[in-house]
């Protein structure tokens, strides 16, 4: 039977995920949860991650990397920052190490961008670089990864030059419940309206600066003209995904295109957004992604 070598833990604001691996970086045992750093710093990260190692039997000697918000001022241990430009290999180099931890466990750093024009930071999504672009990586690659704060990112010869962070997710979440127009998506179904979404991402694209008039059309249009919920939340949906498209395309983008790192629903909206713009896109999983970046870092640090 295969033995475990190491636990890699993504410790996000609200979620957290943990992977029980062997040498070879196949995964033996999977964890995921709603217990990410706000839930956590409530009930101790400690004994939440205690749970979940004996749940998968963790062997006491085993050794656990993490990277994501447990990382944070306001998580476990404040695992610092490389400040940009940051080579990626140096998150290899600057693991923080939990003190009086029974066990070797160490959280990874974040990448800060001390820019006082453009001042951005991330967690977690620093790992999900690594473990998709490598450590050799050559030229220029423009890289976008979704989320409730979506990051897109310059990276140039294996260096992060520079990144930015859209409330693209977190915008969504509070203009679909906390609005007027939570009333169009009332009683939205599961049901893809893929035409809605598109139109209104290239709607949103041509015309940023007109986000927040865009954003009301979903009422306005349903009002008037009819309309499912499913097509109001697609337009909202899509409106807040193009703005996001027109900003982090504004610049120069390589001629391969964009690298997508993500998984589940975001990657096919993204996919389906950059589509309607004619974008070219390379899609990496973001899961895999970041276990990559975590079996790469738990070598570098516990491989003698």
């Amino acid at each position: 039977m295969t033995e475990p070598a190491y636990v890699a833990v993504d410790w996000g604001t609200s979620s957290f995920r943990l992977w029980l691996v062997d040498r070879s970086g196949r995964v033996l045992a999977e964890r995921r949860s709603d217990e990410g750093m706000l839930a956590a710093a409530k009930a101790g990260f400690s004994g939440v991650l205690q749970a979940h190692l004996a749940a998968v039997s963790t062997p006491d000697h085993l050794p656990v990397l993490v990277c994501g918000m447990a990382g944070a001022k306001t998580g476990w241990v404040e695992a610092g920052y490389v400040d940009t430009p940051a080579p990626l290999a140096a998150i290899l180099k600057q693991a923080a190490r939990v003190p009086g931890a029974a066990r070797d466990i160490r959280i990874l750093p974040g990448i800060a961008q001390r820019d006082r024009a453009a001042p951005d930071v991330m967690r977690g999504e620093e790992t999900q670089l690594l473990g998709a672009l490598g450590l050799e990586t050559e030229g220029e690659t423009l890289v976008c990864m979704p989320g409730t704060h979506s990051k897109w990112v310059r990276v140039k010869d294996g260096t992060v030059a520079h990144f930015s962070t859209f409330m693209t997710g977190e915008l969504f979440s509070v203009v679909s419940r906390e609005t007027i127009l939570s009333l169009a998506v009332a009683g939205a179904d599961e049901a893809e309206d893929t035409a809605s979404f598109k139109t209104a991402v290239k709607a949103a694209f041509a015309a940023p600066a007109f986000a927040a008039n865009l954003l009301f059309t979903a009422r306005s249009r349903q009002l008037l003209f009819g309309g499912t919920p499913a097509a109001a939340r697609e337009t909202l949906s899509g409106t807040l995904i193009g703005t996001e498209l027109a900003a982090g395309l504004s610049g120069s983008v390589p001629k391969s295109g964009i690298t997508l790192i993500a998984s589940g629903r975001l990657a096919t909206l993204y996919r389906q957004a950059f589509d309607a713009l004619s974008v070219n896109v390379t899609p990496i999983d973001a899961d895999e992604a970041v276990r990559r970046g975590l079996s790469m870092a738990a070598a570098a640090i516990w491989t003698k």
